[in-house]
């Protein structure tokens, strides 16, 4: 008898006790489990807390000549939206930040190009910038917005430093495949400055550009008049570190590669030139003046994993991270 009463409580607890438990352990476990859920810009952000802002100064001189002191983060936005697509990955967003607060503080200790220490907003001078009102009025959305206000958030108060000194933070489009040496495009030689490999730009809208010039169209550009045959009028062609044409020799005068892209308005230096009788065609790699860190290159990167670290580590090698803090 005490048989039987033993097996009618176990099937008891079997039937009713044991299931109410396993419910809970689920219901416990799922509940340390991050939640699936479509993804969007802002959930796609990483979930750690943000550091506290580094409250630094950036002089801003506007479209309209006058310069104002604004907070540096504040500004950074504008620049970011306007410099970088928000598409791109989180971490090349993050190397952005870093790039375009050091180039900015360097030009607000050291005077910078307009001697006030101040950097514009034309970015064929110091650097792009858009208001977030303006972003948002031209089509943005809020989600790119917070996007890059996380960025520049988590990498507050960073900049490249070189021996203690902020280094020349330059940047720009698409390498074409690798970036330039600053001594082969302005003469002075940086040591974190060098050519380096960047793969994965293929795809980028900037890769590869080719344009057509008729015979007459190029003597103008160049100035002068050519003798003979288009065939007849490229010469030697040297090349620099990082794939660019060095000098190029047109009719028995040498150029440099950056004197010609000037001249003809090219995207890059890094160009090969095919002459028939009556065109010259001229291919380019890359877009911008190659030298630093390659946006495209950089996203690249970040798609196959990379961090902002090892971002800037290999477009500016040789340089540390410094953190700035109060008072700098």
């Amino acid at each position: 008898m005490k048989g039987i009463w033993k097996d009618m409580a176990a099937a008891l607890f079997m039937g009713m006790v044991l299931p109410g438990l396993v419910l809970q352990m689920v219901s416990l476990y799922q509940s340390r489990e991050p939640r699936i859920v479509e993804e969007t810009v802002a959930e796609t952000m990483p979930p750690e807390t943000l550091p506290n802002p580094v409250p630094l100064t950036a002089m801003v001189r506007w479209g309209n000549g006058e310069t104002e002191k604004v907070d540096m983060d504040t500004y950074l936005l504008g620049v970011v939206l306007a410099e970088m697509p928000v598409s791109f990955e989180m971490e090349t967003l993050k190397a952005q930040a870093v790039v375009a607060r050091t180039y900015t503080r360097k030009a607000y200790v050291t005077d910078g190009k307009h001697g006030d220490g101040s950097v514009c907003t034309d970015p064929s001078c110091c650097q792009a910038y858009i208001s977030e009102a303006d972003y948002l009025a031209q089509g943005g959305t809020q989600e790119g917005v917070d996007k890059v206000r996380y960025a520049i958030g988590a990498t507050t108060g960073y900049v490249l430093t070189y021996g203690e000194e902020l280094i020349e933070a330059t940047y720009y489009s698409c390498s074409g495949g690798s970036t330039e040496d600053a001594a082969a495009v302005w003469g002075t030689d940086y040591p974190y400055l060098q050519a380096v490999e960047s793969p994965g730009e293929e795809d980028a809208p900037y890769d590869t550009d080719t344009v057509v010039f008729t015979p007459e169209e190029f003597q103008s550009a160049l100035g002068r008049t050519l003798e003979g045959s288009p065939r007849s009028w490229i010469g030697t062609t040297t090349y620099t570190e990082g794939g660019g044409v060095a000098t190029m020799t047109i009719d028995g005068e040498s150029y440099t590669g950056t004197q010609l892209r000037s001249a003809l308005k090219l995207r890059s230096t890094a160009f090969t030139v095919l002459t028939e009788e009556d065109s010259v065609t001229i291919t380019t790699r890359g877009y911008g003046h190659r030298v630093g860190m390659s946006q495209y290159g950089a996203d690249a990167m970040a798609v196959t994993g990379s961090s902002w670290q090892e971002i800037l580590a290999h477009y500016y090698p040789g340089t540390t991270l410094t953190k700035l803090g109060r008072g700098n």
